[in-house]
């Protein structure tokens, strides 16, 4: 192995396979800076590009471009609460808190370690446990994959405390929305409304877009009008302190296990393992109520776990052929239109290929180091810019975001209802989160739920024969149940404390 990692870097190191790292890194953080473009759209809009190059060069642009795109994906979230892309919705949480408490830099700085951390330990664990470890994803069937989905929604809608009952009728609404489009067996539209342009869905983009930008644009606006906008302290010194880093180092680790945990199998994604990092990471905390409140760990906790299930994902396009989510889905089919088929024969027939591509992905985090570490000043002072100019350019920037997609005027309307939504949901205290998770995994969850019914011949009994799959659904009940009954228990507790205060 250590033989075959030292020819890869030799083919890594190369000056034109190390320009090209460089270019995809660029090319990556940018998107992943820019809201409404995601890795996904952008491999697929170069797919034409890295067609004209060696497999060796096609593949160190595509993973560059993926990885550079986790990267940046947070410096919206922590700016100007608008997540770049679907893994960086929870570094909103603590992200934008942080930043508007005056600390932009320390934010960006830690989520920049914790990328490189994170990702480098997983092309770790990649490089010395792949084949084994992806034989794991071999045991989830469709049940399992439901249950997973299920388990994800309920980690997300726990996160709301006492108050579960909000975050679950926010997740079903999700849910709701992502059954409009095309129906997966009968092929019958559902929910159009006889509007073609509503066939292919609702896009993530187009509803994140809405409740996080346009209502963060509207209830600024509002605070600038009413005087009640708070003064951003400035960032000051941007690099992070040994404090924050120490604080935050046990939170890096546990967000990298679960990251790479999740994204090693197929279907779940970076998306799914931040929420379920961030809420295991808010269990085992000594003090959870600081997260929520700009706690550094809530942003160096899901960074983490974005970035390592990125490196994980590999895992099963590589040694399975199944990508793992939209944009290892686009690197399959380019590897296959490269005359690259993966599989468990990969690390036989394509070895020297998939050493290299292991090499640059180390040579990635480090360039994407040290090109996200120098500009984390520059990113933390937007800070600065008075609301009343940097709204706008958001609105705009958003505007052509949603038009990309699919240039159509129904996306631009489905995201100024969304932004209504939103900003009611934020006056009445309803959580976001749920709602973006619902609609992100709606989709995944339907097509896993109706291929366990057709499997047991419409028997749900499947779901509590498989030991993985009930395992998961135990789990999901006991993270529902969690948050109210500790929330009682902490009244009880405080109810004795005082009754005990008064008659001292």
């Amino acid at each position: 192995m250590f033989d075959h990692l030292i020819n890869g870097f030799s083919v890594a190191l190369q000056p034109l396979n190390l320009l090209i790292a460089l270019l995809g890194s660029v090319i990556g953080t940018v998107i992943g800076v820019l809201p409404g473009l995601g890795p996904t759209a952008t491999i697929a809009m170069l797919l034409p590009l890295v067609f004209t190059m060696s497999p060796v060069a096609a593949m160190i642009m595509l993973t560059s471009i993926y990885y550079g795109a986790m990267y940046g994906g947070s410096t919206t979230s922590i700016l100007v609460n608008i997540p770049g892309e679907s893994a960086s919705v929870i570094t909103t949480i603590d992200g934008h808190k942080m930043a508007m408490q005056g600390r932009a830099g320390p934010a960006l700085a830690i989520a920049a370690v914790s990328s490189f951390v994170a990702g480098t330990l997983a092309v770790v664990v990649l490089t010395m446990v792949g084949r084994p470890v992806a034989s794991l994803a071999l045991r989830f069937g469709p049940a399992e994959f439901f249950s997973l989905m299920f388990f994800g929604l309920a980690t997300v809608a726990s996160l709301a405390g006492a108050q579960v009952g909000k975050a679950i009728v926010t997740t079903v609404m999700g849910l709701m929305i992502a059954t409009v489009g095309i129906d997966l067996v009968s092929g019958a539209p559902r929910f159009t409304f006889g509007n073609p342009f509503l066939q292919d869905g609702i896009d993530f983009i187009v509803v994140a877009m809405g409740v996080f930008a346009i209502s963060e644009i509207v209830v600024t606006a509002k605070e600038v009008w009413e005087g009640t906008r708070p003064q951003v302290v400035q960032a000051g010194n941007v690099w992070l302190s040994w404090k924050d880093f120490r604080y935050s180092l046990p939170s890096i680790f546990r967000g990298s296990f679960f990251g790479f945990l999740m994204g090693m199998l197929p279907g779940a994604g970076a998306t799914l393992s931040t929420f379920v990092a961030y809420n295991v990471e808010k269990r085992l905390a000594r003090n959870p109520e600081l997260y929520g409140t700009g706690d550094i760990r809530g942003v160096a906790c899901p960074e983490a776990a974005n970035n390592a299930a990125s490196g994980a994902s590999l895992i099963p396009l590589l040694s399975l052929g199944i990508p793992g989510g939209g944009a290892t889905a686009v690197m399959l089919g380019a590897l296959m239109m490269l005359d690259i088929t993966p599989g468990p024969m990969m690390f036989d027939k394509h070895g020297a290929l998939l050493w290299a591509l292991i090499a640059s992905m180390y040579v990635g985090n480090v360039l994407l180091l040290v090109l996200n570490w120098p500009m984390v000043n520059v990113f933390a002072r937007i800070m600065s810019v008075p609301a009343r100019y940097l709204m706008p350019i958001v609105l705009v920037i958003c505007t052509v975001g949603v038009w990309s997609l699919s240039s159509s005027s129904v996306d631009l309307v489905l995201t100024g209802a969304a932004g209504v939504l939103g900003y009611y949901m934020r006056r009445q205290k309803w959580p976001i989160e749920p709602l973006v998770l619902g609609l992100i995994l709606g989709g995944r969850m339907e097509s896993s739920y109706r291929q366990a019914l057709i499997i047991s011949k419409g028997s749900p009994t499947i779901f509590f024969e498989k030991p993985i799959s009930l395992v998961l659904l135990l789990g999901a009940l006991v993270f529902l149940a969690l948050p109210p009954i500790l929330a009682r228990m902490k009244k009880g507790r405080a109810l004795v404390e005082a009754l005990e205060g008064g008659e001292a």
